[in-house]
């Protein structure tokens, strides 16, 4: 395995032989959710961060293997572009004060790898897209020294056979190619693990999927890329078209993204997975040793390898995720939604918002999928990212009344979906201190009708009216982003535009 990705080279014997695994693969799944072979539930959540390295002016440092050097610790990991990192925080058991406890250990990790930055001139950035990240950054010279990232670029590149096309039509208009997928190393998200079973993992996975154009309309922090303000949350479209394995034609014939929000509710985990198999072909087809039927028979637990590195070449926004713990299987929903940053405690209200919101969508008596069509939380999400707070849904009427009508984000979030996730919450047996912290600060959001994106937004617009160049206020509203992101007060409470220089003498 580890030479092939070395070589990097793929013949048909190769993709004959993954796609005989994937298929055998899929069966084993079958099997095994058939066979109730999974982990009894846990309530276990998880947590990762993507991470920006930056200097004091404000621009990305190409230098994470360094940093990585000097952190030494296994919560830290590389990602694609040599300005990423990525910190993976340790399961934690929802309930309690789990999330005070969290977002201790965040500051804790995050201030450490701050510091060991700054012994190479760079500091960490929680953003969901750096403002001053230029072309020139977002080569495949930049890619991190690793094997399974060139490998990926190469075989993307050639699946697509053509340079990548960028065209986001936003607040302002950006138009560019690429030649590798690099541009997506631009995207640095947060991305919540919730362990489920299989009889509940459907419920989980529809209630993520209706709650994630609420989370990206409170949680946008990613109006800019290239120098261009963009949508408000302008990842997903980014990430979309420089993952873009279809060239024109095949856009055209309908064929699907391998970065998608999907098509339809399911009803198991099987659905995703068995989709997986039908829609993508293979990016990296590496074969493992193991078969997973003959595991089975043997009475074993199947890595089914083949199963999930092809599921991890799919970008889902929320991702079925196989695994294994202590020789157990377990299924896990991996929402992808969010942007990094401002804050921990902006992450951690996120985080809150998020696990109580699907705990209480997936238990309601009428799911919501019941009730709204596929097509309308696609456009809901869609209209998220474009507007962010600003943004109108379609949602089911409350009470008896059937149908949809149309609300704006801010009015659903406060009326409708912060109760719902405070219930969620108390369910999940989670203290009420945390409870009124995290979901006080999407409240402020809401009332003061703000996030992430809207600062970095307005602090640009006021650095241009001071007669800043365009290049020099994104500098500018980067550098008072990160002053504010040290000092940690949630996004909602900081003061739009650059602070007044100090007078000399």
């Amino acid at each position: 395995m580890g030479e092939k990705v070395v070589a990097g080279q793929f013949d048909l014997s190769d993709r004959n032989r993954y796609r005989d695994k994937l298929r055998r693969c899929l069966t084993g799944l079958e099997r095994l959710l058939a066979e109730k072979r999974f982990d009894r539930p846990k309530n276990l959540m998880g947590l990762e961060i993507e991470l920006n390295l930056v200097g004091s002016d404000g621009l990305p440092r190409m230098l994470n293997a360094q940093v990585l050097e000097r952190i030494a610790s296994r919560d830290f990991q590389t990602e694609l572009a040599m300005f990423n990192l990525e910190v993976n925080i340790a399961p934690h058991r929802l309930g309690g004060r789990v999330f005070d406890r969290l977002a201790e250990e965040l500051r804790t990790s995050l201030a450490y790898a701050d510091r060991k930055a700054g012994e190479v001139d760079a500091g960490i950035a929680m953003i969901g897209i750096l403002p001053t990240l230029g072309r020139d950054d977002l080569v495949s010279s930049n890619l991190s020294d690793v094997d399974r990232y060139t490998l990926l670029n190469d075989q993307i590149v050639a699946a697509r056979g053509e340079d990548f096309a960028l065209d986001i039509d936003g607040v302002e208009h950006l138009v560019c190619t690429s030649k590798s997928i690099v541009p997506e190393a631009a995207c640095t998200s947060v991305q919540l693990h919730l362990q489920v079973t299989p009889d509940r993992f459907a419920d989980v996975w529809n209630a993520a999927q209706a709650a994630s154009a609420a989370q990206i309309a409170v949680g946008a922090n990613s109006p800019f890329l290239f120098g261009r303000e963009l949508w408000r949350e302008s990842r997903p479209p980014l990430f979309q078209q420089s993952t873009d394995t279809r060239p024109p034609e095949l856009q055209a014939q309908g064929v699907r993204p391998r970065t998608w929000f999907g098509e339809r509710w399911v009803s198991s985990a099987y659905d995703l997975f068995e989709e997986n198999l039908r829609y993508f072909p293979a990016l990296l087809p590496i074969c493992d040793e193991e078969d997973p039927l003959d595991v089975l028979a043997e009475g074993g637990v199947p890595k089914l390898a083949e199963l999930v590195l092809h599921n991890g070449t799919i970008y889902r926004w929320n991702r079925p995720v196989y695994d294994i713990a202590d020789g157990v299987p377990h299924l896990r929903v991996e929402n992808r939604v969010l942007p990094a940053g401002p804050t921990v405690t902006d992450v951690v209200a996120n985080a809150v918002f998020y696990y109580g919101l699907v705990r209480a969508l997936a238990e309601e008596p009428r799911p919501v999928w019941t009730r709204l069509p596929f097509e309308a939380a696609a456009a809901n999400f869609e209209a998220a990212c474009r507007y962010g707070i600003d943004a109108r849904f379609t949602w089911p009427r409350r009470g008896r009344h059937s149908g949809t009508a149309e609300t704006d984000a801010v009015t659903l979030v406060r009326d409708e979906l912060l109760p719902l996730a405070e219930a969620g919450l108390s369910a999940w047996g989670v203290e009420r201190a945390d409870r009124d912290l995290y979901l006080g600060v999407i409240e402020e959001r809401c009332r003061r009708r703000t996030n992430g994106a809207q600062w970095q937004a307005a602090t640009f617009h006021r650095a241009l009216e001071k007669g800043m160049d365009r290049e020099a206020a994104l500098a500018a509203t980067t550098r008072r982003y990160c002053e504010l992101m040290q000092l940690g007060e949630p996004v909602h409470t900081w003061p739009a535009g650059l602070p007044a220089p100090v007078p000399a003498g």
